[in-house]
Order: C-alpha cells, then sequence, then structure tokens
C-alpha cells in the first residue's frame, strides 16, 4: 500500500494540476455582450415635449385623490393570485440561496448503531465460527469540501444573485398589477361617463320623437319623418343597454384583478372622475432607468446569476479536496465504552480530478454559457423595450394632450350654440326642435372628450410604469 508523506502530498496535487490539462474549458465562452443606455435609441425621449420633473413616488397612484382607488390598489396586492405566485417564486429564490450557503459549510453528522450477528468461520477472527457477537458503535462524522477553485462560493453568489432577481420581480409584479388596478378603474369611470352621455342622448331623442308625433300630427311632417326617429330612438335605447353591460364588464375585470371573485364587483362603488394631472418626464434618460425600472433590474441579476454559474461550472474542471473525519467508540461483546481500545478515529482527505469524461463537463459549460447569452440577450431586450416603452407613452401622451385641447375648443363652440338656441327658443326666436338637433352634436364633442381623457391617464399610468412606476433600488441591486 502506497503511503503519501507530508511531502508528497504537495508534489501529488501539483500532479494532479499538470494532468487537468486532459479535461479543460479551453475555447469555450459566451457570446453576448450587455447592451449600455448609449448603445440604445434615445432621440425621440431627447425631443420630448413635456415638462421636466423628479421620477414618480412610489405611491404614485394618490396623485387621482380617491380613497376607492388606494384602498383597491391595496387588496390587490393582497389577494391577486398571480402577485402570489410571483412571491412563492421568491420565497423558493430564498430557500436555495439558503442551501447554497449551508452548501458551503462543513458537516457534522452523529452515529449509533448497535448490530447482534452470527458469525462464520470466515468471519470469526478466532477461526471457530458459530459465535454470537454485539457490536455497539458511537461517534460522530465529520465532512468539508475545502472548495479551493471557488466553485461553492461561485454556486452560492449565483444564488445569492437569483434570490434579488427574484425579490425585485416582486416589485416588478407589484408595479404592472397598480398599474392595471388604475386602468381598469379608469375604464370603469370612463363606462359610467357613456353611460351618462348615453341617457343624455336618448332623453334627447325621445323629446324629438314626441315633437316629430306632434308635427305628424299636425300635418307638418310625413310618416317616413317619424319612423326615422322612432328608429334613431331604438338605436340609442340599444346604446344605453350596452353602455350599462360595459359598466359591469368594468366592473369585472377590476375585480379580477383584485382576486375577491365575481361578487366582489357589486361592491366597487361609481369612481369620481380621476383628475388629470399634467404629466413630465425626469431628466438624465434613457441612463437613469436602469435603476429605476424594476424589470431591468432583476435582468441585471438574472446576468450575475449565470455569470457566476459559469465560474462554478468552471473550477469542476480542476482538483478538488474533501477532508474527511470520524471518531468515536466502537465496542464489541463485552468490551466497555469506556476501554481506550474502543475508541477509534481517522482521517481521510481525498483528492479527486477529472481525467476523461468523454466531454461532459466541457458539455455543461457550453450549456452554462449558452444560458449566459440568453440571460444578457434578455437583459439586452429588456432595456430596449424599456425605452421603446417610454418613448411610446410620450408619444401618445403628446398626441393625445394635443387632441383634448381642440376637442375642448369643438365642444366648448358646440356648447356656446346649444345655450344661444335655449334662449332663443325662451324668446320665442327659435323653435325646440333646433335645439334638440344643435344639442346632438354637443353629446357628441362630449363622448369624444370623455373618450380622450380616458386615453390621456392610460397614457399617463404607462408613462408612469415605463419609468419605474417610483421603485427604488437598493445600494446593491445595479451593478
Amino acid at each position: 500500500m502506497l503511503k503519501l508523506t507530508r511531502c508528497a502530498w504537495p508534489l501529488s496535487l501539483a500532479a494532479l494540476v499538470a494532468l487537468s490539462g486532459c479535461v479543460n474549458h479551453a475555447g469555450i465562452d459566451h457570446r453576448q455582450t450587455l447592451l449600455t443606455p448609449e448603445g440604445a435609441p434615445s432621440t425621440t425621449l431627447a425631443d420630448a415635449r413635456l415638462p421636466a420633473a423628479p421620477w414618480p413616488q412610489g405611491q404614485w397612484w394618490q396623485r387621482y385623490g380617491d380613497a376607492q382607488l388606494d384602498g383597491l390598489v391595496a387588496k390587490a396586492w393582497q389577494n391577486n393570485p398571480g402577485l402570489q405566485e410571483v412571491r412563492a417564486r421568491a420565497d423558493k429564490a430564498n430557500a436555495y440561496q439558503e442551501y447554497y450557503g449551508a452548501d458551503r459549510a462543513p458537516q457534522v453528522d452523529a452515529f449509533g448503531d448497535v448490530k447482534r450477528s452470527r458469525l462464520s468461520r470466515s468471519e470469526d477472527y478466532a477461526g471457530q465460527g458459530n459465535r454470537y457477537v454485539t457490536v455497539r458503535s458511537l461517534g460522530v462524522t465529520f465532512d468539508y469540501d475545502l472548495d479551493l477553485w471557488g466553485g461553492k462560493r461561485s454556486a452560492w453568489e449565483a444564488s445569492v444573485s437569483q434570490a434579488r432577481a427574484a425579490e425585485v420581480e416582486v416589485q416588478s409584479a407589484r408595479l404592472l398589477l397598480a398599474a392595471n388596478v388604475v386602468k381598469a378603474y379608469n375604464q370603469l369611470t370612463y363606462a359610467w361617463d357613456v353611460v351618462d352621455l348615453s341617457e343624455r342622448d336618448l332623453k334627447r331623442l325621445r323629446n324629438l320623437q314626441s315633437l316629430t308625433g306632434d308635427r305628424y300630427h299636425n300635418g307638418l311632417d310625413n310618416k317616413s319623418q317619424l319612423q326615422r326617429v322612432d328608429g334613431l330612438v331604438a338605436r340609442a335605447e340599444a346604446s344605453l343597454l350596452g353602455a350599462r353591460s360595459d359598466v359591469q364588464v368594468a366592473r369585472l375585470q377590476l375585480s379580477a384583478l383584485l382576486g375577491t371573485g365575481v361578487d366582489g364587483a357589486h361592491d366597487i362603488a361609481r369612481p369620481k372622475p380621476l383628475r388629470s394631472d399634467e404629466a413630465a418626464l425626469p431628466e438624465n434618460l434613457p441612463a437613469e432607468l436602469l435603476g429605476r425600472r424594476p424589470d431591468i433590474v432583476a435582468a441585471r441579476w438574472r446576468v450575475e446569476a449565470q455569470t457566476q454559474t459559469v465560474a462554478s461550472v468552471k473550477t469542476r474542471f480542476y482538483p478538488n479536496i474533501n477532508l474527511r473525519a470520524a471518531g468515536g467508540i466502537h465496542a464489541m461483546s463485552g468490551d466497555s465504552f469506556n476501554d481506550s481500545v474502543s475508541r477509534f478515529w481517522n482521517i481521510a482527505p481525498t483528492v479527486t480530478l477529472p481525467l476523461f469524461d468523454a466531454g461532459r463537463l466541457r458539455s455543461e459549460l457550453k450549456q452554462s454559457n449558452a444560458d449566459l447569452d440568453l440571460a444578457i440577450a434578455g437583459y439586452n431586450s429588456t432595456l430596449n423595450t424599456a425605452l421603446h416603452q417610454v418613448a411610446t407613452s410620450v408619444t401618445e401622451l403628446q398626441a393625445v394632450n394635443r387632441q383634448i385641447g381642440l376637442q375642448r375648443t369643438a365642444r366648448d363652440t358646440a356648447q356656446s350654440s346649444f345655450d344661444l338656441a335655449v334662449e332663443r327658443f325662451e324668446v320665442g326666436e327659435n323653435n325646440f326642435l333646433d335645439s334638440l338637433n344643435i344639442e346632438e352634436q354637443l353629446i357628441e364633442d362630449e363622448m369624444r372628450l370623455a373618450l380622450l381623457s380616458s386615453k390621456q391617464i392610460d397614457s399617463a399610468v404607462s408613462l408612469v410604469t415605463a419609468l419605474g412606476g417610483g421603485y427604488e433600488p437598493e445600494p446593491s441591486a445595479v451593478r
């Protein structure tokens, strides 16, 4: 049996390092590179005509001043199943982090057993056989991987990065959920506005129907004119039914986000009109967007995690030393646990080195590098999407702001015409039929303005979401 002296151990280790050339990772690397804000399109953002302002605050929806909306967002954060799923994934990632952290520490186990056996002649040290022996054992074992090349440390750092990514993804999910709740609430507000205007239009058409009926009976209008108005009334009644149905659908969509079930839709009261405040764009875009968007921060942590995974796999190409030891008491038959002859201990350092594995390690490293390329590509895609979302929201918001200005002018003009027609009717200079016809244009302008106001709030919410919704990363969250 070959015994290694103290001097022989370093020589043996050096020989193993030399042999490590048999299995190596030469020529294996990732291909993708991280996209920087300087390399992303930003001309549209630079030319944006929105006032400068600070970044959004964490509770950004409170600026609408609606207590019911604040409560709905809080309820959604508590009960939404999708958000609960994201939280569960974060808990799982944190558990993996604890596991890989514990895997770096020594493992100590205790053991104890009693074994009664009948010995054959070949097993009996006295050469007799047909004897009964009781063996009692009690002791501890020690197992520790020295981790010379930092493979376990890299695996642990990868799990830490994955856990941080999962935690940030919770924040991203909360942001998107809050934005969807506000948009659904805004849709409910618009649906109620349509109901009001539809009821007003139906009232107008019924007055027109009554006047046309009187004119028909007095011989001033023919039957086709009366039938035309009857058809308009029927169409307006159908539109009102559809508008009321849209209110209930909007409530159901909102209750689905809240995770409260179908019956929860009935508990949502009619919203107060949401205040459309002036949207603004922070300075230093797109550079600061890297740390303001939780999805970008999470994607960056995924890249960091996969980088550490690649580093961990590479260490498996090198020699590994595992230190094992055991000690305790091993007593046979009548021997006492207290006797020195029953005590034992051993130390067994083990050195392993892959020599020929048919390319398994190289294949695993290629897979890890491919996963790193996927993570980098995912990060680049997330950053590119984020910048385009900001640019799209800014473009939509600028357009809808101009449209609202023009539509308000049209609505005010129609309102003035209607007011004048009513005044002329009251002094006998005009008939009521003219007032009803002018009111039709006013209602149409009010309907368009309500739609544009709803789009304006949706675009503002999209911009806040694209800017990160007030997410504040930890100092170590952006690398």
